[in-house]
């Protein structure tokens, strides 16, 4: 995850608390990053490159895939 997006995310956290919690805003920001950080981590996620890559390979097969499916009706209707 990219530590930026996370500490934007932490930051809008430590917003939305009430103003009169001001001292403990460091605390709890710190607390809020641990916990963002530990779930993140449990989760299967990848990069927008990963993802955007194994689009590009999924895309290909299925035109590989459209193709032999084409060519194997043809040689069934030459059968």
């Amino acid at each position: 995850m990219n530590p930026r997006i996370l500490d934007e995310i932490v930051g809008q956290l430590a917003a939305a608390l009430p103003t009169d919690i001001g001292h403990l805003q460091e605390d709890l920001q710190k607390n809020f990053r641990a916990v963002l950080d530990n779930a993140f981590a449990r989760m299967s996620l990848v990069t927008r490159d990963e993802f955007d890559a194994q689009q590009t390979v999924l895309s290909r097969t299925r035109e590989k895939l459209e193709a032999l499916e084409q060519r194997l009706a043809e040689i069934e209707k030459s059968s």
